[in-house]
């Protein structure tokens, strides 16, 4: 399920810590938040695109990640020992309990990797954040959202994603091919393609069939109250509009209740 040859991932940790920059997401959330001091966890945590900014807010910042040369990166943003990180399978290692936040975000329901049914493991995200928050605890989920998902997915032509050389020398380019999508059961289907011209001279072409469940509003929200969360705000973009036709995100702060 972590299929990326190895030079591959390496790869498109270094694309994602120069692409993806944007601390919108992190601002807000820390908005949310408050300034009293926190006990934070973030699941995905990446690079620490988000976790390094909440650590240096002030909170205690734990973040998990499976991808090590994501992981690798924080070091390099930060020595602050409020922060610290470690690998694992979100889904199936624990993720320890007594925390007041804990952060799904940077569409992460979305982009869930695990060999277990894909709309399962997101409703099981959600109760892992209930069963590690401690109670009055907070939620924090963020993901790509719209009414009409099949025009967003249903698009046979090629998207890049990111291009680009690497720490090591090595030019790629990542894109996504022949995405369907299918209304009834919600799942997105593609192809991401890895073109690369390696240091040494070499070329590496990798296809990966892939596929993502769409989680509709309605089945975000009973997943929250089936886990025992109350939603206390809800807005479709970093600006706090509600949610709409015209936003792409959907927004949940939400607070165990017991």
């Amino acid at each position: 399920m972590y299929n990326e040859k190895d030079i591959i991932a390496q790869w498109n940790a270094d694309m994602y810590d120069l692409n993806e920059t944007y601390t919108d997401d992190a601002e807000f959330a820390l908005k949310l938040m408050g300034t009293t001091p926190k006990k934070v966890l973030e699941i995905a945590c990446g690079s620490g695109r988000f976790l390094v900014p909440v650590a240096r807010a002030g909170h205690d910042a734990t973040g998990l990640d499976f991808d090590e040369h994501m992981l690798e990166k924080i070091a390099q943003k930060t020595a602050d020992e409020k922060i610290k990180w470690h690998k694992a399978d979100v889904v199936y290692d624990d993720w320890g309990t007594g925390f007041d936040v804990i952060i799904l975000g940077a569409n992460f329901l979305f982009n869930i990797v695990s060999d277990m049914d894909y709309e399962r493991t997101q409703k099981l995200m959600i109760q892992k954040s209930a069963d590690a928050l401690a109670v009055g605890g907070h939620v924090f989920v963020d993901y790509a959202y719209t009414q009409y998902p099949e025009k967003w997915f249903h698009n046979p032509e090629e998207n890049l994603i990111w291009e680009g050389t690497d720490s090591h020398g090595n030019y790629g380019k990542m894109a996504l091919l022949d995405n369907t999508y299918d209304a009834e059961s919600g799942v997105a289907r593609f192809i991401r393609r890895f073109e690369m011209r390696l240091a040494d001279g070499s070329a590496l072409v990798q296809e990966i069939p892939s596929e993502k469940h769409f989680a509709s509003l309605g089945q975000v929200h009973k997943w929250l109250e089936e886990a025992g969360f109350v939603i206390e705000r809800e807005c479709g973009d970093y600006q706090g509009h509600s949610i709409s036709e015209t936003t792409n995100r959907a927004i949940i702060w939400a607070r165990k209740t017991g």
